[in-house]
């Protein structure tokens, strides 16, 4: 039989579980109030940030020489960004080891949206390329937006009896191994273009590496190559002079400065795309806010007519778009290239 005492304690018991539960609901619900109340404080501090930025002068990087295409862009677009974002844009020069010193500078920087990278098609290549890089390209720098692009047209010099691509793989096939490519050096975007064509066309002509595009040119024209993959600016000139012929453009159309070179895939060879582009790159895990603020300030400028002029007058296409438009444009010419590298066990110099 229940004592009065036992009944007291129970009732005792019930009645402190019950203020229990009671204080845990009332720490839960303030603790889920505070950090709801931290969460907006964060967003809204957040936002009032990147409505401030920036607050002081912005590096983008350029891992080519001064007067290079790459850094001729970078300063196209940075001038006019500067404008919008009432800061300077410092175009430094960080040259050496194929772009990896310029990628790996900005790869390490703080991601608070003050260092860029104007990167090109070698970005997509390099983790393909090099086993050895201090930084990983496809996780240590974000796509932010996309610039532009050249189409890459495959000249020949006039001696070489073949006009077309048909003509030209007939030819080298009949020939093997005496008809031959120039480029700027093992890995670069003109000696993977022509290891694609080789390995699309079923063709074994030669590659001979130049230390840079300038002395591949200048051995073709003077007869020493036959053939070079170069960016449809470097080719302008010499086509419009007739000191050298286009065998075929490597792009999905026609370009307009070139109306009557075909390009491959009207000449059978499908989705035969090779084209040099530039993409500004920033540090991981920068500020959601920043990037789009920084991205918003480029797509401004690709749009600006005066921007769009310069762009044309060095044979590019002005371009633009998202941070995830980029990715998804990286990510496939990552695949393409790295695929182009594996088959052909290309090995930088």
């Amino acid at each position: 039989m229940t004592t009065q005492a036992e009944i007291v304690w129970r009732h005792r018991t019930w009645q402190s579980r019950v203020r229990q539960r009671k204080t845990m609901t009332l720490v839960r619900r303030f603790a889920l109030a505070g950090a709801t109340m931290l969460g907006l404080l964060a967003a809204s501090s957040g936002v009032a940030w990147a409505q401030q930025y920036p607050t002081r002068p912005i590096k983008l990087i350029v891992p080519f020489g001064a007067g290079g295409a790459v850094d001729v862009v970078a300063r196209i677009i940075g001038n006019d960004v500067s404008k919008r974002l009432g800061q300077p844009v410092i175009v430094d020069n960080k040259t050496g080891a194929g772009g990896n010193i310029a990628a790996s500078f900005v790869a390490k920087s703080d991601p608070d949206g003050y260092t860029f990278l104007m990167g090109s098609t070698g970005n997509s290549v390099n983790s393909s390329l090099y086993s050895n890089l201090n930084y990983n390209p496809d996780k240590d720098l974000a796509p932010v937006v996309l610039v532009g692009q050249v189409p890459t047209v495959l000249l020949a010099h006039p001696s070489v009896p073949a006009n077309t691509v048909s003509e030209l793989i007939a030819l080298a096939k009949a020939s093997p191994d005496k008809l031959n490519f120039a480029s700027g050096g093992s890995g670069t975007t003109e000696h993977l273009a022509a290891e694609m064509f080789n390995g699309r066309a079923g063709t074994r002509i030669k590659h001979i590496p130049y230390r840079g595009g300038a002395p591949a040119m200048n051995d073709l024209l003077g007869g020493q190559v036959q053939l070079f993959f170069t960016n449809q600016l470097n080719a302008l000139p010499y086509l419009k002079a007739g000191t050298l012929k286009a065998i075929g453009m490597a792009s999905t159309e026609r370009s307009a400065a070139l109306p009557n070179v075909p390009t491959f895939i009207e000449q059978g060879m499908p989705d035969f795309v090779v084209s040099v582009w530039w993409g500004i790159f920033g540090p991981a895990n920068m500020p959601a806010a920043v990037t789009t603020r920084f991205n918003q300030a480029v797509n401004a400028a690709l749009k600006s007519p005066e921007v769009t002029a310069k762009l044309e007058s060095v044979g590019a296409t002005a371009l633009g778009g998202t941070p995830e438009q980029f990715n998804a444009f990286y990510a496939k010419e990552s695949s393409k290239w790295g695929t182009v590298v594996r088959v052909g066990k290309i090995k930088p110099d």
